[in-house]
């Protein structure tokens, strides 16, 4: 079974995906309101 160390390294870098995903999909949304609005405009 994987040690306690390898857990937390595994948790950390799992939380820093999870945080860089939701940014990037906030920011994918509005790039795509933008070229929308560009579009409509």
């Amino acid at each position: 079974m994987a040690g306690n160390t390898d857990l937390n390294a595994h948790v950390a870098s799992y939380d820093r995906m999870i945080g860089m995903m939701k940014w990037g999909s906030v920011g994918v949304a509005i790039i795509v309101a933008i070229v929308i609005w560009l579009i409509a405009a």
